[in-house]
């Protein structure tokens, strides 16, 4: 119902941008694009968050954001963002470490053969360059186990996770 309503106002506005009066301008091309999916309610995110498996089923995302606040000067988490200093995140889980087509990895990276889940990624914000020596990641690390398990239930909550 909820996605209803917004594809109706969504489709609305649409119309209505498209209906202007003014003086000799060109009209918009229609878009073919789908409209973004809605933000998720604060609601719909915790019930996300208690889907995930132990122990980010209980996850603060909150906490998780504020963490996440560190990484935000060199990634992006929207779909379709900007690489920055680092990838652009959105997508991450089940995708093959250094597999971003448009981004240029280390070769540490592009070579580490895993694939990024939960526990790679606990393993890499605990100690970047310990963890695959050779990257280009200057990060330190994130010691607090609690903050590693918030920041992960963020970023699946933000990223586009999709449940095996």
């Amino acid at each position: 119902m909820r996605n209803a309503l917004m594809l109706s106002v969504l489709g609305s506005c649409a119309l209505l941008a498209g209906c202007g009066q003014g003086g000799g301008e060109k009209a918009a091309e229609p878009s073919t694009a789908a409209p973004a999916a809605p933000e998720p309610s604060a609601a719909e995110k915790q019930a996300l968050v208690a889907s995930l498996p132990a122990p980010y089923n209980t996850a603060d995302i909150d906490n998780g954001k504020m963490k996440f606040a560190m990484c935000r000067s060199c990634h992006t988490i929207v779909p379709g963002g900007a690489n920055l200093t680092g990838p652009n995140l959105h997508g991450v889980f089940g995708r093959k470490a250094g597999a971003l087509e448009t981004y240029k990895y280390s070769d540490a990276v592009r070579n580490a053969g895993f694939v990024w889940d939960a526990e790679h990624l606990d393993k890499w914000l605990a100690e970047p360059r310990t963890f695959l020596p050779g990257t280009k990641m200057s990060f330190a690390g994130l010691k607090a186990e609690k903050d590693r398990i918030d920041l992960i239930a963020y970023l699946k909550v933000e990223t586009g996770y999709k449940a095996p």
